[in-house]
């Protein structure tokens, strides 16, 4: 009994997940709707929505430990969660140009040097390369297509009923030849039906997936606040600890003080910081190019301070962010149709001017002389970023003051849904299954891993279900008896309403468990057609 799987965004998480269908065989229907384009269209620079989402279209850098990326193996195990990521890692290997080129790093030793001011999380990382990504993505999607995967680009998703299981997205206006719509009916909603949901939307959907969450009172646990900054400076600075530790991560915790601080996503070599937009506003990112053509001798990261405690922290950030853009704003007015339109975030540097895109233009961030709007925003908890850096120019003495800053860098992470451990589906709604940011994953191997989990789960089902109705005795059609229609289960006849009721009661008050109360409705849909 294959069932139709519609997966809201096409990031890592769902794309992974409809992989494992399609490799399994599955004959149910798989549609994927995103608000962005297609491997074929997406423009390199548009690195939050479309094919592979951001971490698969901008960073090449799979993590391999699972204490690091997001929450995969208290949901699983730690032998289950290697696995997983294993088969993450191999896929983009298989859809590869050059799969032989793709080389793990595993560091085993922390530096004497660090000692002192830092911890050094040491763990391996597959390097995928980052210049190869777009052609990974193509053929990754040709699979899919060729495969029976249904794709919905550009659309998006402007409702989701759990209670009756549609998805509902704008109709595209169709035009006349005036450019005018045709008709009125074309703002009405289209309406995807699902037996099995995935929502796998990114950063730029948690907050879709916060207001489905108080839409349908879900129950949730609150996640800390992840903001700070993307640190740039030369990389010569940085090359006695690259040669431990390629990707490495400085951390430091307070826990008195419920903070703690971790260097981010660090890219080398050819190193470019990234402009992201996420609910209209600017924040900031990195990601590394692979080619001699492309080396400037640049190391950048996130400087990422975790903050518990805070109450509403996805608020908190979001205001945060939008005080820093406004400043923007705010020193860039002019009059009349030379007043500035657009907003960023901000670059501070005591020496050093913004650095140059990928694509050779500078990177869009307002340069100020003084720090003292940044910490207004940041409400005092600025002097841990400023620590971090004092502290790294004691361990790195040539660094000095050859850096800069691009503000801010931050990590929506919405309140996180309760979740059923085995299938990742909602405990409110067993169908429903919430994976990658929706699900506070951090890194693509955990986010590819939940995709895959949930694809898993979805097959077992299938297969039970499948085995179940191929057994004559549990596939028999009701049958009349004069005007009682009875339903044969099990070698057991009753009524049919009899047998629809106790069904209803059964699904209502999940008194089975997962696998039975969704074979239950199944076969509940049966018997109402």
């Amino acid at each position: 009994m294959n069932k139709d799987v519609v997966m809201v965004g096409a990031g890592v998480a769902n794309v992974n997940a409809a992989t494992k269908l399609i490799d399994k065989g599955y004959k149910g229907k798989i549609t994927i709707i995103d608000m962005g384009k297609d491997p074929y269209l997406r423009p390199y620079e548009e690195v939050m929505t479309g094919f592979l989402g951001a971490g698969g279209w901008s960073d090449g850098k799979l993590t391999y430990h699972t204490s690091i990326g997001g929450q995969l193996s208290k949901y699983c195990g730690e032998e289950k969660a290697m696995e997983l990521f294993d088969q993450v890692i191999n896929n983009f290997k298989r859809f590869h140009p050059k799969p032989e080129e793709v080389q793990c790093s595993n560091p085993t030793a922390e530096p004497d040097f660090i000692k002192p001011y830092f911890g050094l999380r040491l763990f391996p990382v597959w390097h995928v390369g980052t210049d190869y990504l777009h052609e990974i993505g193509k053929n990754w999607y040709n699979f899919l297509v060729e495969g029976g995967v249904k794709f919905i680009w550009e659309t998006k998703v402007s409702d989701i009923d759990f209670d009756n299981n549609k998805v509902y997205y704008p109709k595209v206006a169709e035009m006349d030849s005036a450019g005018l719509p045709e008709d009125l009916s074309w703002v009405n909603n289209n309406v995807l039906e699902y037996d099995t949901l995935i929502f796998g939307v990114g950063k730029s959907g948690i907050d879709f997936g916060k207001t489905l969450a108080e839409k349908f009172n879900l129950p949730t646990e609150p996640k800390p606040v992840q903001i700070g900054v993307r640190f740039e400076a030369p990389q010569k600075h940085f090359q006695k600890l690259i040669d431990v530790s390629y990707d490495f991560k400085l951390y430091r915790k307070f826990e008195d003080k419920g903070v703690s601080l971790r260097s981010f996503c660090t890219n080398n070599n050819a190193a470019y910081v990234a402009v992201e937009q996420t609910y209209g506003d600017v924040s900031y990112n990195g990601h590394a190019k692979k080619g001699e053509e492309h080396r400037n001798n640049m190391t950048n990261f996130g400087i990422l301070m975790e903050i518990q405690g805070i109450e509403k922290p996805f608020d908190w950030s979001r205001k945060l962010v939008k005080e820093v853009n406004e400043f923007w704003m705010d020193c860039s007015r002019g009059i009349g149709r030379f007043a500035r339109k657009a907003h960023s975030g901000l670059y501070y540097s005591p020496t050093r001017e913004r650095g140059m895109t990928s694509e050779g233009i500078l990177v869009d961030a307002m340069h100020i002389d003084s720090l003292n709007q940044v910490k207004d925003a940041f409400q005092g908890y600025y002097s841990y970023i400023e620590d971090f850096i004092e502290d790294m120019k004691k361990v790195f003495p040539t660094l000095k003051d050859d850096w800069g800053i691009y503000v801010p860098e931050v990590k929506y992470l919405s309140p996180e849904p309760l979740v059923n451990y085995e299938d990742l589906s909602l405990t409110k709604f067993p169908n429903v299954h919430f994976v990658g940011d929706a699900l506070s994953a951090r890194g693509i191997t955990v986010s590819g891993a939940q995709g895959t989990l949930v694809a898993e789960q979805i097959l077992s089902i299938d297969d039970a279900i499948n085995e179940f109705l191929s057994d004559p005795v549990n596939n028999k059609e009701p049958h009349e008896m004069g005007d009682m229609h009875e339903y044969i289960q099990g070698g057991l006849t009753m009524p049919k309403e009899d047998r629809k009721q106790y069904l209803k009661n059964e699904i209502h008050n999940k008194r089975s468990d997962g696998y039975m109360i969704k074979g239950m409705e199944e076969e509940l849909k049966k018997l109402e057609k």
